[in-house]
């Protein structure tokens, strides 16, 4: 059966202070942005910054279904302060089939309820920024760490046109801005870099750069 669900479609549940800057990152990132919360002036302050708002009980599996949750790929969990809530939102969310949960956690036992429901990901504020988590939800970054003057450190897969080739062929850095400063081989840790290293096919690499290079960098296939 194909999956028809679109990984660029994410509904984010959830618009208190982790929820709507993740919200509008991920809509900066190009993504298709449902922000869902119960409280209607949330939803008002972010009815203009995100694809799609609404005014909806996240408990309510009829109330997800009509706002056509479960046909996205992707969801992320932002509710905190109302514990039950977030559980069975989740618990929902993994009914309906949505294959990526992504899901906030106040503490660490909340947390290891939410994977019993079916989150895949947990989120402790404390240790992940709105900013960071929505990059790794568009799926191809794989870990992100942003530094001040907009520079960038970010984990992902290499690009087609560099496998089998020495990185001073590649020419990536004049190419695309960034350099690749490691490359973990499957089954091996990471190794730094050189114009020599040669990355293969399912080789993760680190890369580096300005903020919107990096960006653009994991994106190509």
């Amino acid at each position: 059966m194909v999956d028809t669900k679109d990984d660029r479609r994410v509904a984010v549940i959830g618009l208190g202070r982790f929820g709507g800057s993740l919200a509008i990152e991920l809509t900066r990132l190009g993504c298709e942005v449902l922000g869902i919360d119960v409280n209607p002036k949330r939803v008002q302050r972010f009815a203009d910054e995100l694809t799609h708002a609404a005014v909806a009980d996240s408990t309510d599996s009829e109330a997800l279904a009509q706002l056509d949750v479960p046909a996205f790929g992707r969801a992320v969990v932002g509710i905190g302060s109302d514990i039950e809530a977030s559980i069975l939102t989740t618990s929902l969310l993994s009914e309906f089939g949505v294959q990526h949960i992504w899901a906030k956690a106040v503490s660490r036992q909340h947390g290891r309820i939410l994977e019993r429901v079916g989150a895949q990901r947990v989120v402790l504020p404390e240790y992940d920024m709105g900013e960071r988590v929505a990059h790794l939800v568009t799926g191809r970054i794989l870990d992100y760490i942003e530094f001040e003057d907009d520079y960038a450190l970010v984990k992902t897969t290499p690009p087609a046109e560099a496998l089998g080739k020495q990185l001073g062929e590649t020419r990536l850095r004049k190419r695309y801005g960034v350099t690749v400063v490691g490359i973990k081989r499957p089954g091996a840790g990471f190794t730094y870099a050189t114009p020599d290293s040669v990355v293969e096919a399912g080789d993760v690499v680190v890369v580096a750069g300005r903020r919107d290079d990096v960006e653009r960098f994991a994106e190509i296939v």
